[in-house]
């Protein structure tokens, strides 16, 4: 069994395009998902620590905060803030906490880690960071945390964003 080739890298006849694409992919991976108005963003999965997926009751409210977060949740003995992401980068629709589950972005830079609370997750992609295009039409309330986007559907308009996770988490709008 040692000395049999098909054991080998690079050594099978299965030299599809197929498979020579999921050995190189192109670009940098990243994390695409929804908020509540259906707008569809993208983080870069290097700045992601983890995606949890947790009950509404797990998130705990804290009275005076800021409107934009939902409270906090113990993550592995950890306390973390959990914002809906969409409210903060401006949008009018608020996130439906009506569910068994919300999916929750933990990002983080050196001591500060949150979670983003997001309408569903799509999935990950490698992105080609040399396709992005700068951003256009958007919210002045949404620019700051842009890097960029992809254009997906000419005819319809369809874009996904690039959004920085350091601008996010080093925003003075946590204060507000």
């Amino acid at each position: 069994m040692v000395g049999n080739l098909d054991f080998l890298p690079g050594s099978g006849q299965d030299n599809s395009p197929e498979m020579q694409e999921l050995q190189s992919p192109e670009g940098e991976l990243h994390l695409r998902f929804y908020v509540p108005s259906e707008n569809e963003f993208a983080l870069p999965a290097i700045g992601i620590r983890e995606i949890i997926s947790t009950p509404p009751d797990r998130i705990t409210a804290i009275p005076n905060a800021s409107p934009l977060l939902l409270g906090t949740l113990n993550w592995r003995g950890q306390v973390i803030w959990v914002a809906d992401l969409g409210q903060f980068l401006g949008d009018t629709a608020t996130l439906n906490t009506d569910r068994a589950e919300i999916p929750v972005i933990v990002v983080e830079d050196q001591d500060t880690m949150i979670g983003l609370a997001v309408d569903r997750i799509f999935g990950t992609d490698w992105l080609d960071i040399e396709q992005i295009q700068m951003t256009t039409n958007v919210p002045d309330s949404m620019a700051p945390f842009l890097r960029g986007e992809w254009v997906k559907g000419e005819e319809h308009k369809k874009y996904l964003r690039l959004l920085d996770q350091l601008a996010i988490l080093r925003s003075a709008r946590w204060a507000a």
